[in-house]
């Protein structure tokens, strides 16, 4: 029997997940439209943005790592209901005025506008998922696609948003579907959801 070429980590290093996205995202199109085309100001801004999502009760972090434990590809998930406190909220926009400043924050804030509030009640959303650019077209990002749904709670449905058209067939072909679509200055958003694995 072969050995999987990866494995699972769960509770990844924060600051290690953000620069690997920050890689992964380098040309995706919500993440340009907020950060431009400067890499430190992508990695700053996912850098941000994990840590306050780690302070979030019942957050995820998983990655698929090498034999090694360099991180292949990240996944990041936010349990339903789940809300940083206006405390976290103000050190999140003080630390993104700073770095990457006022254009990230404010071009944040308005897909947040657009997308908050639309994931349906009890769903896990997929903030985040992505794989290190040398590893595109290999398997890997699917692989940590199944193993996240596969672990999202049985009766619990997962959310996710892009703004990136290509994604979207394959979205569907794992089993999610359009909630609706939305146009955010040059950005069309999808937002997708998966229905909920069934109660055993």
């Amino acid at each position: 029997m072969t050995e999987a070429p990866w494995r699972i980590e769960t509770d990844p290093d924060p600051g290690a997940c953000a620069d690997l996205l920050a890689a992964a995202f380098a040309r995706e199109p919500a993440v340009t439209w907020i950060c431009g085309g400067s890499a430190s100001a992508r990695t700053h801004w996912f850098r941000n943005t994990l840590r306050t999502h780690a302070g979030l009760a019942g957050a995820r972090r998983t990655a698929l790592t090498d034999a090694d434990g360099r991180l292949l590809a990240v996944a990041v998930l936010t349990p339903p209901g789940a809300t940083p406190t206006a405390g976290a909220r103000a050190l999140w926009a003080a630390r993104t005025l700073l770095r990457p400043g006022p254009r990230a924050l404010g071009r944040t804030l308005r897909y947040l506008d657009t997308t908050e509030g639309c994931a349906p009640a009890g769903a896990w959303t997929l903030e985040f998922i992505g794989v290190g650019p040398a590893l595109t077209g290999r398997g890997v990002g699917r692989a940590l696609l199944d193993h996240v749904l596969s672990a999202v709670p049985a009766g619990a449905g997962t959310y996710l948003t892009t703004a990136d058209p290509s994604n979207v067939p394959l979205y569907h072909h794992f089993g999610f579907t359009t909630l609706h679509e939305a146009r955010l200055g040059p950005l069309p958003i999808t937002a997708m959801t998966r229905a909920p694995a069934p109660l055993r």
